[in-house]
């Protein structure tokens, strides 16, 4: 079996007791063990300060960039072999897989390549500056360098690869060192990845850590030069975000929660159209990948009232499609839950949602799995709800169920009643919407747009190019208001931000332009 390790303060750990045990999520096989004892918190600390941001700082933007693009390379060469530890330690079909592993080294990719586009400088500037005087002799610009601290990222169970990879991508270019904590119960894949990393030797020593286990007394020991990152639930996000040490030392904290993000078809669309096929590929498939285990899943799906019917069928017969079980199945399509306790939640969310809303699909209980022993495993079947009236289906704008579980709402055809409804959520990571009336959208974004990080616009002049509202583009802010944490990642340079402190410069001009 399996012993994780955490590489702190330049040397790998193996602690000799207080294990976790990991699990294959579809044979219930205990696979691994995790335990963080004995890490000294503070030397971790000390040590990625001291040595990781220095190495990092005296490098310009072109040469992090070329470093970062060896980092996805060297992933890459090993991606069969993450492909494979995340069927098993995450339960995930191989496609699913790659969606993880390829995410991860295609941001690193993207963020190597903005380095170069920035280039040889260490500063970074926000454009291109202001006269403040009765002439241009005295000028005023903004620019951001590296906080000179260390950036611990703390990251969820569903993407163990790219939620690491997105997090340092952005760090490392910005001049930050990275302390990743991977959740526990998808450890494995992130360990082997920051292994492969820390062996390629591309980046300064320091520049990454890895604590498999609990980070003890980590969080309190921050202070104001270093930032909090964290992706996982709204409660957990929250818990963090109160840390009395944090709050005190001002340490930036950005939060990316989960969401019960929404989807709005317009209408007007008519069915058999290349719009109204483009909702029900995207709606089918964003319910169903990573069995439904994303945070930007797919949770409500506004619908005119006269075509719930329509959407009901049609969806019906798409998640049908699904097939159950082991990964290592050839037949299967979707595999198991991360954990006993994300099934149990599962089962105890779909009850929930039944008080407010009518299961028109599947079952909301666990079932077997294809190639996996009977009664083993973690597998729960794509389930769809719908409500009568969505401002009286309090749970489904309430309670997100992390699983392939969604409820369909039906609203009265204008964009100001489709964005109440979405509103109703408290804050979105994304929010989807099929139609092609410019004025409808028009609407919609004026009266909703403050209630979602991002909105992905589905018509038929985009479909043959379109992936998909689930997937977090590096070019475009990944975050979004409220229940989604309040926080921002990725959007190119933005990403950034989170890792530098920007300052305003006023001086003579030549001098402040001429800074690099």
């Amino acid at each position: 079996m399996q012993t994780l390790r955490s590489f702190v303060a330049g040397g790998w750990h193996t602690a000799t007791d207080g294990f976790v045990p990991l699990h294959d999520p579809s044979t219930e096989e205990e696979i691994a063990r995790v335990s963080s004892v004995g890490v000294d918190f503070g030397e971790s600390l000390q040590f990625a300060r001291e040595r990781g941001g220095p190495g990092l700082r005296s490098m310009s933007f072109a040469e992090r960039g070329e470093a970062i693009l060896g980092v996805s390379k060297a992933l890459h060469a090993h991606r069969d072999e993450l492909l494979e530890l995340s069927m098993r330690d995450s339960g995930v079909t191989r496609k699913d897989a790659k969606f993880d592993v390829d995410g991860a080294t295609g941001t690193l990719s993207y963020y190597a390549y903005l380095g170069r586009e920035i280039g040889d400088r260490r500063i970074l500037f926000d454009g291109e500056g202001t006269a403040l005087g009765r002439s241009a002799k005295f000028w005023g610009r903004h620019a951001s360098v590296p906080r000179q601290g260390v950036a611990v990222h703390i990251n969820a169970f569903n993407f163990p690869a790219w939620g690491f990879a997105e997090k340092a991508a952005q760090a490392w270019l910005a001049g930050m060192p990275v302390i990743t904590k991977p959740a526990t119960s998808t450890a494995w894949v992130t360990e082997r990845c920051a292994e492969i990393v820390i062996e390629s030797g591309l980046l300064p020593v320091g520049a990454l850590s890895i604590i498999c286990g609990s980070t003890g007394d980590l969080l309190t020991r921050l202070g104001p030069q270093d930032v909090l990152a964290f992706t996982g639930s709204a409660d957990t996000g929250n818990r963090l975000r109160s840390i009395p040490q944090l709050i005190e030392r001002s340490v930036p904290v950005n939060i990316e929660a989960d969401s019960l993000n929404a989807t709005v078809l317009a209408p007007g669309v008519e069915e058999g159209s290349e719009t109204w096929g483009l909702f029900l590929r995207d709606v089918t498939r964003e319910i169903t990948q990573k069995s439904g285990q994303k945070c930007t899943a797919v949770r409500r799906i506004f619908v005119p009232k006269d075509r719930v019917e329509a959407v009901r069928d049609a969806l019906s017969e798409g998640l049908s499609n699904s097939v159950v079980g082991n990964p290592f199945d050839a037949s299967v399509t979707m595999g198991a839950l991360a954990t006993a306790s994300q099934l149990q939640d599962a089962i105890e969310g779909c009850a929930a949602l039944e008080t407010v809303a009518k299961r028109v699909y599947g079952t909301g209980a666990r079932v077997d799995g294809a190639g996996s022993p009977a009664g083993k495993g973690w597998f729960f079947a794509p389930t769809l709800f719908e409500a009568s009236d969505f401002r009286e289906a309090t749970v489904a704008h309430e309670r997100e169920v992390f699983a392939s579980v969604s409820t369909l709402l039906p609203y009265d055809g204008s964009a100001e009643e489709a964005m109440a409804g979405v509103a109703l959520g408290g804050g979105t990571l994304v929010t989807s919407i099929y139609g092609n009336d410019e004025a409808w959208l028009q609407t919609a974004l004026e009266t909703g747009g403050c209630w979602s990080g991002r909105f992905y616009l589905g018509s038929e002049k985009m479909a043959e190019q379109a992936l998909g509202s689930g997937l977090a583009l590096p070019q475009c802010q990944h975050g979004g208001p409220g229940r989604a944490g309040g926080g921002a990642e990725l959007g190119a340079d933005r990403g950034l931000g989170l890792y530098m402190q920007k300052f305003a410069l006023q001086g003579y001009r030549k001098l402040v332009d001429e800074l690099k």
